[in-house]
Parts: structure tokens; sequence; C-alpha cells
């Protein structure tokens, strides 16, 4: 079986304390392809998000993947940013 990852956005009213309900549920199954790319699929879109590692960090693990994509960092950083 391959693993399954689920994340729960809650909508929260902090003024009152109050805890919210589950607005949102992320289904995201994440499959390694070769090396250090992973494909994830994201349940609601039908094109897969890429993984991997780029410039410096491909450096600092010292590997060469047939393919660059963004690693996990590059998307955290983008989500924060945005």
């Amino acid at each position: 079986m391959e693993p399954t990852l689920r994340f729960y956005f809650l909508a929260i009213n902090v003024k009152e304390g109050i805890m919210g309900d589950i607005v949102h549920t992320s289904r995201i199954k994440i499959v390694r392809e070769k090396g250090p790319t992973r494909r994830a699929m994201i349940e609601g879109f039908n094109e897969p998000v890429y993984y991997g590692v780029h410039g410096g960090i491909k450096s600092f693990y010292k590997v060469e993947p047939e393919k660059e994509h963004a690693a996990t960092l590059d998307h955290i950083v983008a989500a924060t940013a945005g």
C-alpha cells in the first residue's frame, strides 16, 4: 500500500477561542520514482506534482538526477510567501 498523507484545515475563530469545523481535507499520495524524484498525486487534480533536487541541493546530496525538479523546500517557501 502506498503512503497517503492527509492534512486537515480548520476554520478557527481566534477572537472567541472557538475551534471551528473542518473545511478541507487534503489527500495526497506520494510515490518515489527514481533516485530523488517523487511524484505527488493530489486529490482533485489530474496532473501530478514532481519533487526532486536541483542546484545546490543536488550538490549537497551528491546526486545527479535525470531531470531536475523543485525541492519540497521550494514549495514550502513559495506557499508561505504567497
